[in-house]
């Protein structure tokens, strides 16, 4: 096995968690009332001050690591403030390597921050992101676990008000699939696609599941207009993914019927 290369996910979860539309609705209609950390509140203090003298869009890069995906959306996107946000000062200082290759990327700033608090914190400032990447984040891939992947926390909410045009990138289908269903709730319809084999890799943990022969996996949505769909539809949500955990169809498969609730929505 290559030194690059990496195991496969392995879970006692088997299919899409039946809960997720139960925490969706929670989480929409009660406010996250965690306390704000001093370090985030100053990376977005940070990030807020570049804003103000910027006249272009606004990219994030969500759970960054290292940094090297936004070293590279600064270059694809060289109109752009691109942010990269990692909680890992360890991972974040790894980044001057990335940025020796990459001399000649556009504007990008990277900080540490929890984005429990960095988005909440976006949010409340009605920051409107034309962009926000989030890719291969931890699966937390324990059914136990649901509560800390980022579609089943309560900070799910100020994630979908920053709006933009989403990309989540995994090697675990469960994962899209799950988020496809909770964007469903809020009556946002997602496409969901694999990625092509020979795909440039733009991050450390692709290049090592790339390596491994393992299945990369793309969701991508526009968050404008988002809003909880009505209470039967949030239930129809939940028999749907507590049927498909029962009977073991391809969480992949249904992701790409986007949950379909056509246009409606709740109050």
């Amino acid at each position: 096995m290559s030194e690059f290369a990496s195991r496969a996910i392995t879970s006692n979860q088997t299919g899409i968690h039946a809960d997720i539309p139960a925490l969706v609705a929670k989480y929409w209609q009660h406010e996250f009332l965690k306390p704000v950390a001093e370090h985030s509140q100053a990376a977005f203090a940070q990030v807020a001050e570049r804003l103000a003298s910027f006249a272009g869009p606004l990219i994030l890069d969500s759970c960054c690591g290292v940094g090297e995906s936004t070293a590279e959306l600064a270059q694809r996107y060289p109109e752009a403030l691109v942010v990269g946000i990692d909680k890992s000062a360890h991972r974040l200082g790894k980044h001057v390597f990335h940025k020796k290759a990459s001399a000649h990327c556009g504007e990008y700033i990277l900080v540490r921050a929890d984005l429990n608090d960095f988005w909440r914190l976006a949010a409340a400032a009605n920051w409107q992101p034309k962009r926000h990447f989030l890719l291969y984040p931890n699966p937390w891939p324990k059914k136990k676990h649901l509560g800390r992947r980022w579609h089943g926390a309560p900070v799910f909410p100020a994630f979908v008000q920053l709006g933009g045009t989403i990309e989540l990138r995994s090697n675990w289908p469960i994962y899209v699939g799950e988020f496809a269903l909770a964007l469903a709730c809020v009556g946002i319809n997602a496409e969901v696609r694999q990625l092509p084999e020979q795909v440039e890799p733009i991050t450390p943990f692709e290049r090592k599941y790339q390596a491994s022969g393992q299945p990369l996996w793309q969701l991508t949505a526009n968050l404008a207009g988002a809003n909880l769909v009505a209470p039967e539809n949030i239930e129809y949500l939940a028999q749907h993914a507590a049927e498909l955990a029962e009977s073991g169809e391809g969480v992949l498969k249904s992701a790409a019927r986007n949950f379909a609730l056509g246009d409606a929505r709740g109050a």
